[in-house]
């Protein structure tokens, strides 16, 4: 946190009107440890410093200086550094789809942890977060993430849903739905629900039918469990999300601008669920608002000069990538005509129909 003149402040004010300890004396609470009282602040604090620091690394393009950044964490005790170390990797990189940083992060996830490391999860989220740029690099991803599942480590496999949720975000694909549809039913309770909520996010404000009948059949397999049986109706919440007028995109104009705030707020909800039972499925389910950064609505409206709502006719299909071409080249593909307000799904584009 930065006080009026820009200088670090070593306070906190979550929202209570009280001022409560800041960065630095969270770090220090940490290695001393913290009593139960404040440790609820302790989490929240290190949440929110997460998102500043992904924030400041992304829309700064601090790709190569985060080795500087990460010189910081050499103080912090082993296991906690490489955690942070990997989450400060991936939100400089993120975007960006550099293959040697995929091959590196794929490196760490191929190692054998030592107990209570747990670095390989947010190893595993960095992966989509440096990928998710583009189809090429989703789809090569999604492969690849299908190729820890089969050889990786359980670990490993507790964590993969949460990047296929974060590549396919509001975007239903049909691989990676069956995917998260098997392992929603695996013997490993925490693989089950890392799937169940992957669900969530990639139907999220899509009214998707087969994924609201596949929780559906999940709330009714699952009904004597109760923790499972949360994940299915927060799934089945994000689904519905703004009764479908509303989707979860951390991306702009047909991914050529990068909401860091957006993108923030995902990685902050996908990293509270690596922990599930500690943190979505105990006292901090607070975090899952953090989701609220990456709303946006899905229709789209057209105002007069008084922003008033007007209705003109808008051709809406498939968007064509017409970078390079020669001419004018149709830039949809497929297209309906409607009058607006349109809902415009995941890789729809609407122009308009007429010239006037």
């Amino acid at each position: 946190m930065t006080d009026a003149d820009g200088r670090v402040s070593n306070t906190l004010n979550c929202g209570t009107g009280r001022r409560r300890p800041g960065y630095p004396t969270l770090l220090l609470w940490s290695r001393m440890g913290a009593g139960g009282a404040e440790r609820g602040w302790l989490i929240l604090g290190l949440f929110k410093t997460a998102e500043s620091l992904a924030h400041l690394l992304m829309s700064t393009h601090l790709q190569e200086s985060v080795e500087a950044t990460a010189e910081v964490s050499k103080t912090f005790n082993e296991k906690i550094r490489k955690y942070c170390d990997m989450t400060l990797l991936s939100c400089a990189y993120a975007g960006i789809g550099n293959v040697l940083k995929v091959q590196n992060l794929l490196g760490n996830c191929a190692q054998h942890l030592e107990k209570g490391e747990n670095y390989q999860g947010p190893a595993v989220l960095a992966i989509a977060m440096v990928s998710m740029a583009e189809e090429l690099g989703l789809d090569m991803a999604i492969r690849t993430l299908e190729h820890l599942l089969q050889y990786g480590e359980q670990n490993i496999r507790r964590s993969v849903p949460l990047p296929l949720a974060l590549l396919c975000i509001s975007n239903p694909k049909v691989n990676v739905m069956d995917t998260l549809s098997r392992l929603s039913h695996d013997t490993d309770s925490e693989v089950a629900s890392a799937a169940i909520i992957s669900l969530g996010p990639i139907g999220a404000g899509t009214n998707n039918a087969r994924i609201a009948g596949m929780l559906r059949n999940l709330s009714s397999y699952y009904y004597k469990d109760a923790i499972l049986l949360f994940c299915v109706r927060l799934a089945q919440g994000l689904v519905h999300l703004g009764k479908g007028l509303l989707t979860l995109n951390p991306y702009h104009s047909d991914r050529f601008l990068l909401s860091p705030v957006a993108l923030a707020g995902l990685v902050t909800f996908l990293h509270a669920c690596l922990e599930m039972k500690a943190m979505v499925l105990g006292r901090y389910h607070i975090v899952l608002y953090f989701l609220v950064l990456a709303m946006q609505p899905r229709m789209l409206m057209t105002v007069d000069e008084n922003l008033k709502p007007l209705s003109v006719p808008v051709r809406v299909g498939q968007a064509v990538d017409v970078v390079g071409q020669a001419g004018r080249p149709k830039t949809i593909t497929g297209f309906q005509t409607h009058s607006t307000p349109v809902l415009l799904a995941a890789g729809d584009r609407a122009e308009l129909a007429t010239e006037k």
